[in-house]
């Protein structure tokens, strides 16, 4: 299970500066998990401590402007003038004041959250140097909003201690409080930062406008598109409709039966999402679609099973139609009708995503979304699409069977392409896995290490 946070703030005297930075001067402190991530050397004494002497009112700030990013926003995108601004609301570093802020990036999935510390680089220039960590630290999102809330009230807490209630974070405080006390103005932003947004960059309207989507085709959905059109750093209005769906649907799909769909529901055997790791729950739902389907001892999966599963023909596989907007997805029409469309111009490309859409279904049977009418497998790193990924891994090529046929050739990359070819896979997907279980290290993998584990 993802560990906890802890943020602290010591008192300590400043001498000079604001009133609101000298209330809340003192050593700032971050730990996940018991590892902490503001550790370093004081350029002077050449003392090591837990954090550097900063004013938390900054700290503050930052983090209740930028809270439903923090909270809701994923991966960097891959633009670059969008990876810049993504910067700034996810990377301690840039807060500015003239402290020596930690490198500290927060990203979240949406179910869990994640923490990452660089070190100190330029050691000759700073007065206080940060170790960093070795890894990314995995906290979830119910420990993440505690340690936040927690925080923000020991800063509001000295503020007031010195007289000083009317401050700007206090209106930033209340502000924050409001929305996420009301439902209505929580959708609101919530939707806001899965696209990327700071709190009212855009018209209001054209965030109702995407809001309205959710009726056809469902709240969890459309927040999937949404941090879709994020990582691909897309502006907001070039997020796909309701009405684009169903054009693509119309144009570039195949019929889908939700009837004859691989829909195995709650299992002892599979931790509900959220519970676990993506990758632990998309693995383990595959094996019980497996063993569900007669699956056994590693067998590679056919394109007509697989078609099977997914409720659909072969010809979903066979026959490219790639949709204009580069997004596999299943669209529910009436009774028990649907299409699906696929993206890639590669057949194992659309095996793979064909997968990830059993598998989406499947957990969708398994948390009540299965109400809802869009099942998208998007290029996003939330929750959800890491799920997808490691579930359409472990159904088209088991690990366990991999390993196997592997581990006597050391894993060479001949033996990684004999084992694609069996399993009908492409090379990244064995790749991937090799890396994830520990098999490769991240260095011999370097297309893979580009986003990291499906945690």
């Amino acid at each position: 299970m993802p560990g906890e946070l802890n943020i602290s703030l010591s008192a300590a005297t400043l001498d000079s500066g604001p009133p609101e930075e000298a209330a809340t001067f003192g050593m700032f402190a971050i730990a996940a998990n018991d590892r902490l991530l503001t550790a370093g050397e004081d350029a002077e004494t050449g003392e090591l401590r837990h954090g550097p002497h900063i004013s938390g009112y900054p700290v503050a700030e930052w983090l209740t402007w930028n809270w439903w990013r923090l909270r809701w926003e994923g991966e960097s995108p891959t633009a670059r003038r969008a990876a810049h601004e993504w910067s700034f609301a996810h990377r301690m570093s840039t807060i500015g004041g003239g402290y020596a802020w930690p490198g500290v990036e927060i990203v979240s999935d949406g179910r869990q959250c994640f923490l990452r510390s660089e070190p100190t680089l330029d050691a000759g220039s700073v007065l206080f140097r940060y170790i960093g960590a070795d890894r990314r630290l995995l906290v979830s999102a119910e420990a993440f909003e505690a340690a936040i809330d927690s925080f923000l009230s020991e800063v509001a807490d000295r503020l007031e201690g010195r007289g000083l209630r009317n401050t700007n974070l206090h209106r930033l405080l209340s502000d924050l409080g409001t929305e996420r006390a009301d439902p209505a103005l929580a959708r609101f932003r919530r939707l806001e930062a899965r696209l990327g947004l700071d709190p009212d960059e855009i018209d209001a309207d054209e965030i109702h406008r995407r809001l309205a989507d959710a009726d056809p085709l469902g709240e969890e959905a459309l927040g999937e598109v949404a941090a879709d059109t994020a990582s691909r750093g897309a502006a907001p209005e070039r997020m796909m409709s309701a009405a684009d769906f169903a054009s693509v649907a119309a144009r570039s799909g195949f019929d889908a039966d939700w009837r004859d769909a691989a829909a195995p529901g709650v299992t002892e055997d599979v931790p509900l999402p959220g519970e676990a790791p993506a990758w632990r729950v998309g693995k383990g739902m595959a094996r019980c679609i497996r063993d569900r389907a007669g699956l056994a001892n590693g067998d590679p999966v056919s394109n007509a099973r697989l078609a099977e599963l997914a409720g659909t023909t072969e010809d979903a596989i066979a026959r490219h139609r790639r949709c204009a907007d580069g997004m596999a997805f299943a669209l529910r029409g009436r009774g028990a009708g649907g299409r699906l469309a696929l993206r890639s111009k590669w057949a194992t490309g659309r095996r793979f995503e064909l997968a990830r859409l059993v598998g989406d279904r499947s957990f969708a049977s398994s948390t009540g979304l299965s109400v809802e009418n869009l099942f998208p497998a998007t290029r996003a790193y939330s929750y959800r699409q890491k799920a997808q990924r490691a579930f359409a891994a472990e159904l088209l090529s088991p690990f366990d069977a991999v390993d196997d046929m592997l581990r006597d050739d050391d894993y060479s990359e001949d033996s990684q392409r004999r084992a694609a070819r069996r399993f009908d896979v492409s090379e990244m997907t064995i790749q991937t896995a090799l890396v994830n279980h520990g098999r490769l290290a991240r260095d011999e993998a370097p297309d893979v290490a580009v986003r990291g584990p499906a945690a």
